[in-house]
């Protein structure tokens, strides 16, 4: 939805508040800033919901409180209808108001009442006291730093670098206060690391398809409840058919959009999804050598993310969403977080059920500074607002409850959710296998040439005041035999690859793209007419 900054003590200084808030310009389309004494708020605001009247900073009719809010709230209308029963009175249609009332109404607990993708502070004027909160997957970004009299908030990295102050994030699923001294202290209200104990498991086939439809439906009905044309990022694999196929029943005005090397297998089972479905379809076409250093820069100053693999697919990202701003699309759906949901990595098949789910949890509770990051990035430097139905916490909570053996059966991964949807997707889609983004084209060894230099630009952002580069935790996990514990003892010990894996995974990369270039050399020549 949008962009915050906020500046809040006696040492607010308005030149540098102007500066962060510049640094998420590309997040929204008109700026919105409010000025008093020891607090500057603004937001740069991408008018998707009540657009004309959702002005930001909002404050409560009685002057009280200040909202800064970045994301969507789904359920707003059910919430706006329980506010009035209780007395509630609203001056707009926007979720923007609807949440700052339950807040005022519900206090702390209105948060447990949220279903939606957001991040935002709420400022007691007076005090200068603000409370933060995130969504209990961390899909809206907001990080804080402290400088001697003032605490900045701010939804991106880069708008809090020029303060050379260490910076921290606001956890998934964690709210609380910032206090007028600066200190801040939050607590989860979700905790990704435990979701699902205590509820039974279902092992039924039958009753656990009926479920992950519904789940999965439901989530996707509320992200499309717009008057905009919605956009769906199809790959043409599982989840993005999935999504496409709802998204196109339920809202009708939809485009896909693929990412792919012209003659990839993602680009041709994508074309014949789309024109199978009657969806407009736009594919931007890459080819591995239009990839160039400048890309990968670019993309690492866009996406601010903090391990190899991530930032590898970042690169891929980001022609797709700046292809929708091109085409006017604001509001996106992606298919990320099904794989770490359903069981599409190798890694929950090879060790115990009590192993898998532990790695089910951690990949969730890691999202946020993965995935999750990569897709608000990339999305959100372009004026999109991607969202992401897998990751609704109903359909999360339910994930967690399906034993092992019905993600993974007969060898086919994400099984589940292929038995729920399969009378309204085709067999060249329900039997494909997976292919990761990027990398049959041979778009990921592209970007992978340029690998040992990731960290050095990551750091030319100043992005290591926040986090350094690290290894790929997969490969970690890989080499560690899917121990957890192992993995997670040796990243810290170990956090980023030697002059000597970087050399071998270079030679590797250089072999790959040469390849072609030697096919050509020595295939057969055309024939002579």
């Amino acid at each position: 939805m949008c962009g915050i900054a906020l500046s809040i003590g006696p040492e607010a200084d308005p030149t540098t508040f102007r500066r962060m808030l510049a640094a998420l310009a590309p997040r929204g389309e008109v700026t919105e800033t409010r000025s008093e004494s020891g607090l500057l708020a603004g937001t740069r605001r991408l008018r998707v919901v009540d657009r004309d009247r959702a002005v930001q900073p909002w404050t409560s009719t009685d002057e009280r409180w200040l909202l800064c809010f970045n994301g969507e709230i789904f359920n707003y209308r059910e919430l706006r209808a329980q506010l009035t029963h209780l007395g509630q009175a609203f001056r707009t249609e926007s979720d923007t108001e609807v949440l700052l009332a339950a807040f005022q109404q519900w206090g702390e607990a209105a948060v447990t009442r949220l279903r939606g993708e957001y991040a935002f502070a709420v400022v007691e004027r007076a005090t200068g006291r603000a409370y933060l909160a995130r969504d209990p997957l961390g899909v809206k970004p907001l990080y804080w730093s402290r400088r001697p009299g003032c605490l900045h908030l701010a939804s991106e990295v880069k708008a809090l670098v020029g303060h050379g102050a260490p910076i921290a994030e606001v956890p998934p699923g964690h709210h609380g206060w910032a206090e007028a001294d600066g200190h801040v202290r939050l607590s989860p209200y979700v905790d990704l690391l435990t979701i699902g104990d205590g509820l039974p498991v279902i092992d039924d086939p039958d009753e656990a398809a009926l479920l992950v439809r519904a789940a999965l439906s439901d989530a996707i009905r509320m992200r499309v409840e717009t008057d905009l044309t919605v956009g769906v990022v199809l790959s043409g694999g599982l989840d993005s058919s999935v999504t496409l196929r709802q998204v196109r029943d339920i809202h009708p005005d939809c485009v896909a959009v693929t990412v792919g090397v012209a003659d990839s297998p993602d680009v041709a089972y994508a074309r014949r999804l789309a024109a199978d479905l009657d969806v407009p379809h736009v594919v931007v076409e890459l080819r591995p050598r239009d990839i160039r250093l400048a890309d990968v820069r670019e993309a690492i100053r866009i996406s601010e993310l903090t391990e190899y693999g991530d930032i590898i697919n970042a690169v891929v990202s980001v022609p797709i969403f700046r292809r929708l701003r091109d085409l006017g699309i604001k509001v996106v759906l992606t298919g990320d977080g099904s794989d770490e949901l359903f069981g599409g990595y190798p890694m929950y098949h090879q060790v115990a059920p009590a192993a898998a789910r532990r790695l089910f949890r951690h990949r969730i509770h890691n999202l946020c500074r993965t995935e999750l990051q990569r897709v608000d990035r990339a999305a959100m430097a372009y004026g999109v607002e991607a969202r992401v139905p897998f990751l609704d916490l109903s359909v999360v909570e339910l994930a967690m409850r399906l034993p092992v053996d019905l993600k993974l059966r007969h060898g086919q991964e994400k099984w589940i959710v292929r038995r729920a949807f399969a009378d309204v997707l085709p067999d060249y889609i329900l039997r494909r296998p997976k292919n990761p983004m990027s990398y049959s084209s041979g778009l990921h060894e592209r970007v992978r040439l340029y690998k040992p230099l990731f960290a050095r630009l990551h750091r030319s952002f100043g992005y290591d005041l926040q986090e350094p580069v690290r290894r790929d935790f997969d490969t970690v996990l890989s080499r560690c035999g899917n121990d957890l514990d192992r993995a997670l003892a040796e990243g810290l010990t170990r956090p980023d690859y030697t002059v000597l894996e970087h050399a071998r995974d270079l030679v590797g990369a250089a072999k790959w793209n040469a390849a072609p270039m030697v096919r050509r050399l020595v295939g057969p020549r055309p024939a002579r007419h």
